[in-house]
């Protein structure tokens, strides 16, 4: 029974969905009628979401959706809240619900790498003839990933090919062992790795969300914390050794808090401790610290003239 008042849901379906962009709107209404908030991408060729809502929503929620002959054996991870994990209900149609940009069409339904329960997985990262390899973006990956994982340095999912064309090409005959974040992106990724001939291609299925709330693992061998796109930031994933791996962009410092550039128009996500957010305004260069929309600064205002109403007599 859920101890907290709020839930957060994190989810996703490969599915063929007729009329993806009138099916988006439906939804987006369902959503609002509903009262939940979060993010949600819908295409052709599935659904990939995270919400949050009250305990009853996400209930009501999930009901509606595995009703849905097309989701009725979809997976929900649920993470108990305080509160919303969003400020707002984001639904919208793209072409891919994770965004590879291949030249040909790539279903995990007919092709997709092994899948790993979080047992197997930590069994064979303990085999030192693999490779480990991270398929999140290099700002997740700041505060958190798996020992001996190679890191690769790709802002975007869809530069993840070209990357793995110039650097992994000639290790086709290794055993490979990718994760992200719920498992969505590694459905498509590990199908990518065995049509390019990779012969033993493995996937941490669930995720690091999933591998972190197995009972028997504990999270054990990976290192930090997982980045999470809501309000949130991250989520622990280690019950055994909690372990601070990333540094203060500013100081140098263990740290593994992430905050966003101020300067609107770069948003950069690094890390900062709590005293160097506010030395540098939260802004990761001189530039920015100067830019005329600065956040760190209309926030400061904003804070400063509710005090001063507060204290209006």
């Amino acid at each position: 029974m859920s101890t907290k008042p709020y839930r957060v849901l994190l989810y996703y379906k490969y599915v063929k969905i007729e009329e993806p962009e009138l099916y988006t709107q439906e939804h987006l209404k369902f959503c609002k009628d509903l009262g939940v908030k979060g993010r949600i991408l819908i295409s052709q060729e599935g659904i990939n979401g995270t919400i949050s809502g009250t305990v009853e929503q996400t209930d009501r929620y999930i009901e509606a959706m595995r009703k849905d002959p097309r989701f009725s054996d979809m997976v929900f991870k649920i993470d108990e809240a305080d509160g919303h994990a969003f400020k707002r209900i984001s639904v919208k149609h793209r072409n891919e619900i994770v965004t590879l940009n291949l030249d040909e069409d790539l279903s995990p339904n007919e092709v997709t790498g092994n899948y790993l329960s979080p047992k197997e997985w930590y069994e064979a990262l303990q085999d030192e003839d693999v490779i480990v390899l991270d398929a999140r973006n290099d700002y997740e990956t700041q505060i958190g990933h798996f020992q001996n994982a190679i890191i690769p340095p790709v802002k975007a999912f869809r530069d993840l090919p070209k990357w793995i064309e110039e650097n992994l090409a000639d290790k086709k005959d290794k055993k490979i062992l990718t994760y992200c974040t719920g498992g969505i992106r590694c459905e498509k990724f590990s199908g990518y790795l065995v049509k390019k001939g990779f012969k033993d291609v493995n996937q941490l299925h669930g995720g690091i969300v999933e591998y972190g709330k197995d009972p028997e693992v504990q999270g054990k061998l990976y290192e930090g914390k997982c980045y999470v796109f809501d309000e949130r930031i991250s989520v622990p994933i280690n019950h055994v050794e909690d372990k601070v791996i990333g540094h203060c962009y500013y100081c140098g410092k263990e740290e593994d808090r992430l905050v966003n550039c101020a300067n609107p128009e770069c948003n950069r996500q690094h890390i900062a401790c709590k005293d160097c957010e506010e030395k540098y305004e939260r802004s990761c260069s001189k530039e920015c610290r100067e830019h005329p929309k600065n956040r760190y600064w209309i926030e400061k205002r904003q804070e400063e003239e509710a005090s001063a109403q507060s204290v209006t007599p």
